[in-house]
């Protein structure tokens, strides 16, 4: 299936010094991608002159004069730039020039422009953030990470669907776990919002695990875990501060001496295969889960590696139809209601 992906080629921390090269690096390895380069003209052709790639022809440029800051309030992002380089491949998707879109910019703004531009599925009231996190098992995917602060049990219920079905769609299982992310396993912990919840996922047909706690996210006990956004970000950002620590102690101590240095020159290929295991950047692309079209939103600080991995995030999910998997089954849902 051949797939264009729209890059906002002026977002995140390093512009379009990361996103061109990176989309050109992915487009040489799947020949039956193409992307629209969207941002300042002059600054893309200036990327492209730099590459030699053979998979240039399959990639072109859309001009847009505007780019959003990364500390910029969403809603004056929204009103006041309609012709930034984010919101221009955003209405891509819409248009149906693209299937999905990519940006590392903004979180807010994306999100809001994304909401503004391609709305909500049908059943879906709101988008959230879906992201993969490895685990002892592979990896497991959880959402909501930060797009809704204030959560109602049926919202809970709704991203355990669209969980279950981007894991049924993309990872071709036939029935993923859930798992409600609470302080404890028994049906009597948690809040108010949270039991209704899991009264709510164990009536609906997913295949409902249960509660869950924070060390099953990383023992990878189901296949998605679902939380509100407040929790899923502290989770996450708690996660990351724990291996930036864990790296530096490694750091410190094998650096200690000249002995521990030597014990980690013998130790290299076991550290080395650790560091793939756990590199952050294999993870990168968070879904923006719920909206008429794949947004994709990669880490600000990404690098060419770690953008590539957005990339291929976004073409998945338009491969593997995650959209029409979510509208069937939430017109599934309703239709029984009725």
């Amino acid at each position: 299936m051949e797939v264009t992906v729209a890059i906002d080629c002026m977002g995140g921390d390093h512009g379009a010094h990361v996103t061109v090269p990176a989309a050109l690096d992915y487009l040489e390895r799947d020949p039956n991608t193409s992307v629209i380069l969207v941002g300042n003209e002059d600054t893309i052709e200036a990327e492209l002159h730099r590459s030699h790639s053979v998979a240039r022809s399959r990639a072109r440029v859309r001009h847009a004069a505007e780019i959003i800051a990364m500390d910029e309030a969403p809603a004056l992002a929204l009103r006041g730039k309609k012709d930034s380089s984010m919101r221009v491949a955003v209405d891509l998707v819409k248009d149906a020039e693209a299937l999905a879109c990519v940006s590392a910019g903004n979180t807010g703004a994306l999100m809001a422009i994304s909401r503004f531009v391609l709305k909500t599925l049908p059943g879906i009231d709101r988008p959230a953030i879906a992201s993969i996190l490895p685990t002892l098992k592979g990896h497991t995917y959880v959402l909501d990470l930060g797009a809704n602060v204030d959560c109602s049990a049926e919202h809970l219920l709704q991203f355990g669907i669209m969980g279950s079905e981007l894991v049924a769609s993309v990872e071709h299982r036939e029935r993923p776990t859930v798992g409600l992310l609470n302080i404890g396993e028994e049906d009597i912990k948690g809040n108010e919002v949270v039991k209704r919840a899991a009264e709510l996922l164990r009536a609906s047909d997913l295949n409902f695990y249960g509660n869950v706690e924070g060390d099953d996210i990383y023992k990878g006990t189901t296949d998605v875990v679902v939380c509100d956004g407040f929790v899923g970000n502290v989770a996450l950002k708690a996660s990351e501060g724990l291996a930036q620590m864990l790296a530096t102690y490694l750091r410190e101590e094998f650096g200690r001496n000249v002995f521990t240095r030597l014990a980690g020159a013998i130790a290299l290929p076991v550290l080395n295969a650790f560091k793939r295991r756990v590199d952050h950047r294999r993870y990168n692309g968070a879904t923006l889960l719920g909206l008429r079209g794949i947004v994709i939103k990669s880490h600000g600080a990404a690098d060419v590696f770690a953008f590539g991995f957005a990339i291929e995030r976004a073409v998945e999910e338009a491969r593997n139809g995650v959209l029409a998997h979510i509208t069937d089954r939430m017109h599934l849902i309703q239709k029984s209601a009725a």
